[in-house]
């Protein structure tokens, strides 16, 4: 591991009670803010002069470790973070970050007076939580600002585009809050089929006219995230929602690329074990795989119990820069490969399951291919026993 480690997750060092001196289980996430820092300057140089930046850091700012990216991405010039549940907000704001919050979704009535103490933005769709949220803000005497949402066709969250302004003016007669921001989002803004993300951003268009045509001026007009940052320059407004890009990962294979942007997460493990088998043996749960010839097989103890996915006979490890393919089924806590063309591999030496080893690569993509799933999933997938090392 690199000697320039400086900070493991909350729930490795406080709620498991590990002191620092223990030794840490042969399986872990390094997370690269050196590379985090790198990718937030590639994005400023990338956008143009006076457009924001929301960076969206909620799931742990996807698995990252959301306090640690919070912090890099002030530093950064960030002027304005996302989340998506009051926990995570209560997190970041217990941890000394005091910046705008915006609160994607919706809130129940109980949540209502915390975002109002805590400083934390709502978005809007309806006039209940509005009247709701103005009698707060009447308490507090000071104007409370809102988002609203726009369903422009994801059809999750938001008003319908169609009875848009009709609530911007009731919004607008509420004199307690402030009408700050318009937002929508893409149900696809990464392929190359923009069909219908330029069918949102035409209806999301036809309310900012509608806006304009009353004079009613708004702050901030957000509708694109990651995707559309990259591919859809004429949809950026005043702000974009920036998710997945910081994280070194793009939403598609077939979106723009940015020099200079790369991962910041790998997920490592040490070899805990070998076993020497002879043609027709069998490896792990369900006799899945069969040797079909005299085979090395490497333990490692990471398994689908650490959120690595439940797979068979399928991907492979980097161990000394070259493949290693999985054998038989992937178990709660461990992972045979195959290391019969690897015989100088030793034990406990590192292996590298998801980043970069030599000039091999295995990318979360690989990963969420190998699940038949997305990157998201994977990266918000490694669970809390999962530590998590920080590099400098």
């Amino acid at each position: 591991m690199s000697s320039n480690v400086v900070h493991e997750t909350h729930s490795e060092t406080v709620q498991s009670g590990r002191p620092i001196d223990r030794p840490r289980r042969p399986a872990w996430i390094e997370i690269d803010l050196k590379q985090l820092r790198r990718n937030y300057e590639v994005i400023n140089r990338e956008k143009t002069k006076g457009l924001k930046l929301l960076l969206v850091v909620k799931d742990e700012a996807y698995g990252h470790g959301g306090l640690k990216v919070a912090k890099a991405a002030l530093e950064a010039g960030v002027e304005f973070l996302s989340l998506s549940n009051l926990d995570e907000a209560m997190a970041l704001r217990g941890g000394g970050i005091d910046t705008r919050i915006l609160l994607l979704g919706e809130r129940q009535d109980e949540e209502l007076p915390w975002c109002v103490a805590q400083n934390l933005t709502c978005c809007v769709d309806s006039q209940e939580v509005v009247l709701k949220l103005g009698k707060l803000a009447e308490k507090v005497g000071r104007p409370v600002p809102v988002h609203l949402k726009i369903n422009t066709g994801m059809n999750r969250y938001g008003v319908r585009w169609t009875e848009a302004l009709a609530l911007v003016e009731f919004i607008l007669s509420t004199k307690s809050l402030q009408f700050e921001g318009v937002l929508s989002h893409f149900a696809m803004s990464d392929e190359l089929d923009k069909t219908f993300a330029n069918l949102q951003l035409e209806r999301f268009k036809m309310v900012l006219a509608e806006l304009a045509d009353k004079s009613i001026h708004v702050k901030y007009r957000h509708i694109c995230n990651s995707g559309g940052f990259l591919d859809l320059p004429q949809a950026h407004f005043d702000m974009v929602r920036i998710g997945l890009l910081q994280y070194g990962v793009y939403p598609s294979q077939v979106c723009r690329r940015i020099p200079g942007i790369a991962p910041v997460m790998s997920v490592k493990a040490r070899i805990a074990a070998f076993q020497n088998i002879e043609a027709e043996d069998v490896v792990g749960y369900g006799m899945r795989y069969k040797a079909p010839s005299p085979r090395r097989i490497g333990v490692i103890p990471i398994g689908y119990g650490d959120g690595y996915p439940r797979i068979r006979n399928e991907g492979y490890v980097l161990i000394r820069g070259r493949r290693a393919p999985l054998v038989g089924g992937v178990a709660m806590d461990a992972i045979m490969v195959d290391v019969t063309d690897v015989p100088e591999a030793q034990l406990w030496e590192e292996i590298v399951l998801m980043g970069r080893q030599g000039d091999e690569e295995i990318s979360v993509h690989d990963v969420a291919r190998w699940k038949n799933s997305v990157s998201y999933d994977i990266l918000t997938g490694w669970r809390a026993r999962l530590p998590r090392i920080y590099l400098s």
